[in-house]
């Protein structure tokens, strides 16, 4: 008997990433592909430490079923640890915790999106976002970004056309452009939000993650200098690029109203998110174990993002252009044709794996009318002498 599926299912299709992944267990390989912190970097024992804690000071918390919205201690946490970041108003009860930023993504598909509904997304942007976001029925618009994040004047000529359900960015050093969206832009952005009436999706799981000047305020720290716009926000954060993605927390700031109804659809879904894994994350946070942490992390990824910079300059020449980036765990890249090389990404992964060094080509990043001389490359799991080799290699490969 055959399988009759859901109609929505016809709208995605399996990530071009993940497909990616079959063709990473030959031997030897280097791999600029995935998007993962570097293991090496989690805090073990510290995490360990806050683990023992979490059980030995409230058992019945971390190992219970507990509230939908979240574990209290964690709530409490992650409130201090926002106003460290200039979110200063946010108390605990104006956000739920999340298994990992990701579900945020999801509640709000699912709370927003109605089939034909249209939503405004980066050009390029987060993969799952794109997935997610088609699954519930959206007709995604594309909006053109630059190194300074999305082009502001482009967006709010979108918003005015198409009268979004929302906007969905990632200003800070988003996945997988690595741009920076900039302060004036920002101000731009939450003005537009107030002016047209049109929720904001603020996505920053990288913004902890930068490597010299911090980089702007994010738009919920700027949103009480733009009266309004707090209440067309919301505010997806993770602890899974700075502490461990394992723990699976994340969470989501937003307006009252949408928060119950996010909250209803994970009832629905999970129940809750691991208490365990909240209380670890509470008692981790609690110990003021995350400066130390955060200040590693920015020191080993800003010392490989300068290598790749360095190596492919070297390595690639004009055939390839890109901007430094920031902060973040990654290269967007364009080939340029020069000297007769490719333009064509897609071949040129192809001509890398034979190389045995890996990277994402650009194209399944854009909702629509794909760049195909883009490409991905993260920095994040390769130490500089990997690097240096994978890119290497990449110029043999090109």
């Amino acid at each position: 008997m055959p399988l009759h599926f859901a109609d929505r299912l016809n709208n995605v299709e399996t990530s071009a990433i993940r497909e990616l992944f079959k063709l990473l267990g030959k031997p030897g390989i280097v791999s600029f592909a995935g998007g993962f912190p570097d293991p090496a970097m989690f805090d073990v024992a510290g995490i360990q430490e806050a683990s023992n804690k979490a059980l030995s000071e409230e058992p019945g918390g971390a190992l219970q079923y507990g509230a939908t919205e979240g574990y209290g201690p964690l709530r409490e946490q992650l409130s201090a640890f926002m106003a460290t970041k200039g979110a200063k108003d946010v108390a605990p009860e104006n956000l739920i915790v999340t298994t990992g930023s990701q579900q945020a993504l999801d509640l709000l598909g699912k709370t927003m999106i109605s089939p034909g509904d249209k939503v405004i997304v980066e050009g390029p942007t987060f993969l799952a976002t794109i997935q997610c976001f088609r699954l519930y029925g959206a007709e995604l618009i594309s909006a053109p970004i630059d190194a300074h994040g999305v082009k502001t004047d482009e967006l709010e000529k979108l918003i005015a056309q198409h009268k979004p359900k929302f906007v969905y960015l990632i200003p800070t050093f988003g996945n997988p452009s690595g741009a920076l969206l900039s302060l004036e832009r920002r101000k731009q952005v939450l003005a537009m939000a107030v002016k047209h009436q049109t929720l904001i999706v603020e996505d920053d799981p990288y913004g902890d993650l930068f490597f010299g000047e911090a980089p702007p305020p994010s738009l919920l720290a700027l949103s009480p200098s733009v009266p309004g716009s707090r209440e067309l926000l919301a505010h997806c954060g993770s602890l899974s690029k700075v502490l461990s993605p394992g723990l699976r927390v994340g969470w989501m700031v937003a307006p009252a109203e949408l928060l119950a109804k996010a909250t209803m659809c994970k009832q629905f879904s999970d129940a809750h998110t691991s208490t365990f894994a909240q209380a670890t994350a509470a008692q981790y946070l609690k110990a003021g174990r995350m400066p130390d942490t955060l200040q590693r992390v920015r020191k080993v990824y800003g010392e490989r993002a300068t290598a790749m910079g360095n190596a492919l300059k070297r390595e690639l020449g004009d055939a390839i252009e890109f901007t430094q980036p920031q902060g973040g765990l990654f290269f967007w890249a364009r080939l340029t044709g020069a000297n007769g090389k490719s333009r064509d990404a897609g071949e040129f992964a192809k001509k890398a794996i034979e190389q045995l060094v890996a990277f994402v080509p650009g194209a399944p990043f854009y909702a629509a009318n794909p760049d195909l001389a883009t490409l991905r490359l993260s920095f994040a799991t390769a130490d500089v002498a990997k690097i240096e080799e994978g890119v290497g290699r990449l110029g043999k490969a090109l």
